[in-house]
This record gives structure tokens, C-alpha cells and sequence, in this order.
């Protein structure tokens, strides 16, 4: 599951080391579940779609006190994410958060958000979509130093904003703006002008410059987070730092094409990819040489 729909995700994560790649696995396998429901049912059948969260996180609460439930796709999902949470201590209250900011995307729900109408709005969001992916990640990672977690959440969010940049054309097509309001508005564009860049595949100059402010913004979140990955253990910094580079990477390359995020989905050149896995395994070679001369 990771491989097919978080390339750079599992890219990064066979830098890892075998126990902590499989609990990566599973962090992700839940989330990738949870967040097909959404993608799939939240626009034909928000209430199915909203029914199906709920029982995902009735299952993962239930496996939790030893009932996991039938063996189908979310089953086996939910007895891998209970295993891990179990075997490294993660807070329940992780995984809730993330389920809440699922649910904003869900039409008819308490927590639905059409739009988000500046920054503050989506942080509150990210908080649960990728804040808390990176506090997950802390104890699976054997990190207990409490100034880790600022980082932690500062990385997630640039992933997650790196995303939105990347995603705009097919997030628009589900009926979804992530961006802020008052980040588009800022630069003149509004709903009307960015569906008329993804039917005809153009990007007028007002989109461009609004992508470019973005990626600024993003830019600054993952310099914020960069000191974080000194706090991790130094087996971990490969994997860390390989995902942190790959993402960075979308940016540059939505630069490349045009800011074309409208008609089509900028993706890093496979070359590259192995070029960066390799440099994050030749750093930490030479990290574990000058620990050992």
C-alpha cells in the first residue's frame, strides 16, 4: 500500500531500519485508508463516507483492548496500527486528532470546513492531517526529548503544504481548495479563474504568483523544522532526511514546470529520487565513520 501510493513516502522509510520501517507501514497504512474514504465517498456519499470514519475509529479503539474484528482490508490495517501503538506508546489522542481533521473534509459533519480563509483556519486542519504524523512518528523512532516535537509537527505541515501546492488541479476537481482564501484573493484569483486553468491546462500570471508566494511559506516551514532532524537517533536521520529532501523536491520541480499544478501533477524524475537516497545513505556512513574515528 505504501509503495503504490506514497512513493517518496516509502522511498525515505527502506532507509529505516526493518522494526521501525514495518510501525511506519502501518502509520501509514491506517491513514491511507482513512483518507481513500474520504477521497472516494466525501463527494458522492459524504454521510457513507462519514459512517465509514466512524467505524474505522470504533475498530482501531476496539483492537486496542484486544478485538481487531474481521480480517478485511481496514481489519488488517487497524491490527497493525493497535500492534504499534501498543508496542511504542503512542498517544490514542494522535490518532483521534487526525480522524477529527478527517472529517472536516466530510460534507454534513460538525467538523465540515468548505474553505479555509487564512492560515490560522489551516493550521487547525494540519494539525490533525500532519501535525500529529510526526508526533506519531517520535516514539517509533525512540525519541523522548520534548523539544523534538515542535519539529516534528513543523515537518509534517511542510509535508502537507507541499502537497496542497502539488495538488491543486485534482483537489479542485473533488470540489476541495485547501489553500487559504486570503491567499488567493491576495493575488487576484478567485474559484472562477483557477477552474478556467484546469479545463484549459493554462496558468495565468495571478495563479503563478500566488503558488510562488506559497511555496515561500513552505519553503520557510520546512527551514523551521530542519534542526529537528539533528535530535533524531542517528540511524533514523537517513530515512528522515532522504524524505525531507524528496519533498522539498515537488517544490523545485512544480518551479520547473510552469506552476502547471492546475492540468497535471508534478512528480521528482526517478533519477533524482535515487540520487537523494543515495547521498541520505552516504551522509550517514560518514556520520557513523567520524563517531567511530
Amino acid at each position: 500500500m505504501t509503495a503504490a501510493h506514497g512513493r517518496t513516502y516509502n522511498l525515505a522509510a527502506r532507509l529505516l531500519p526493518p522494526s521501525r520501517r514495518r510501525a511506519v507501514h502501518a502509520l501509514y497504512g491506517f491513514a491511507r485508508v482513512v483518507d481513500d474514504i474520504v477521497d472516494v465517498g466525501a463527494v458522492d456519499d459524504p454521510s457513507g463516507a462519514a459512517r465509514q470514519v466512524d467505524a474505522a475509529q470504533a475498530r482501531l479503539h476496539a483492537a486496542l483492548v484486544g478485538d481487531p474484528g474481521a480480517p478485511d482490508e481496514v481489519g488488517l490495517v487497524v491490527r497493525a496500527l493497535a500492534e504499534t501503538i501498543g508496542r511504542y506508546g503512542i498517544p490514542i489522542d494522535h490518532f483521534d486528532a487526525f480522524l477529527r481533521s478527517m472529517r472536516m473534509d466530510i460534507p454534513g459533519t460538525p467538523e465540515f470546513r468548505p474553505r479555509y480563509r487564512d492560515m490560522n483556519e489551516l493550521r487547525e486542519y494540519m494539525y490533525g492531517s500532519a501535525a500529529v504524523i510526526g508526533l506519531q512518528l517520535l516514539p517509533v523512532f525512540d525519541v523522548d526529548d520534548p523539544d523534538a516535537a515542535p519539529y516534528a509537527c513543523a515537518l509534517g505541515e511542510a509535508f502537507q503544504l507541499t502537497n496542497f501546492v502539488r495538488d491543486v488541479g485534482e483537489d479542485l476537481e473533488r470540489g476541495r481548495i485547501y489553500l487559504p482564501t486570503d491567499l488567493w484573493s491576495a493575488f487576484g484569483v478567485d474559484d472562477g479563474l483557477l477552474l478556467h486553468g484546469r479545463r484549459t491546462g493554462t496558468v495565468d500570471p495571478r495563479v503563478r504568483r500566488a503558488l510562488s508566494h506559497m511555496i515561500a511559506v513552505t519553503r520557510a516551514e520546512y527551514r523551521r523544522a530542519r534542526p529537528g532532524i539533528e535530535l533524531l537517533p542517528e540511524r533514523i536521520r537517513p530515512g528522515i532526511r532522504a524524505a525531507f529532501t524528496l519533498y522539498g523536491r515537488i517544490l523545485d520541480q512544480v518551479e520547473r514546470d510552469g506552476f502547471h499544478v492546475l492540468d497535471r501533477r508534478a512528480a521528482v524524475p526517478r533519477r533524482t529520487r535515487a540520487a537523494v537516497v543515495a547521498a541520505a545513505v552516504a551522509s550517514g556512513g560518514r556520520q557513523a565513520l567520524a563517531r567511530t574515528s
